[in-house]
């Protein structure tokens, strides 16, 4: 069976993301909090490729959220399904550039060669 890590990336990429999460949950039969809630056995088959089942039969998204700022994790937390991720789902840092600035390159290298 395969079993897929979903990333994503950025504000743009993570308010995606947190919507394709609310569509594949809902596929499956899984509410908000993680519990499975469906009607068929089919929605249980293949739910392995994109969920992991935790303690409690509850299911949680193999799923990686980065951004270089917090805002945007805190409005995919805040949001419908924002429950249904672990805190170590998100990845985030703090910076002081803003969108389209080269600053976070600077952040791990000394620059251009």
């Amino acid at each position: 069976m395969r079993e897929l890590v979903h990333i994503q990336g950025g504000q743009c990429g993570n308010q995606i993301g947190a919507k394709f999460w609310e569509v594949i949950a809902d596929e499956h039969g899984i509410d908000p909090t993680g519990t499975y809630h469906g009607d068929s056995d089919l929605q249980l088959e293949r739910i392995n490729v994109y969920f992991n089942e935790a303690t409690g039969g509850r299911y949680v998204p193999r799923a990686v959220l980065m951004d270089l700022e917090p805002g945007t994790m805190d409005s995919v937390r805040a949001g419908p399904f924002g429950q249904l991720f672990r805190p170590d789902n998100f990845v985030f840092g703090q910076t002081l550039g803003s969108p389209g600035t080269l600053y976070p390159f600077f952040l791990g290298g000394s620059g251009f060669p």
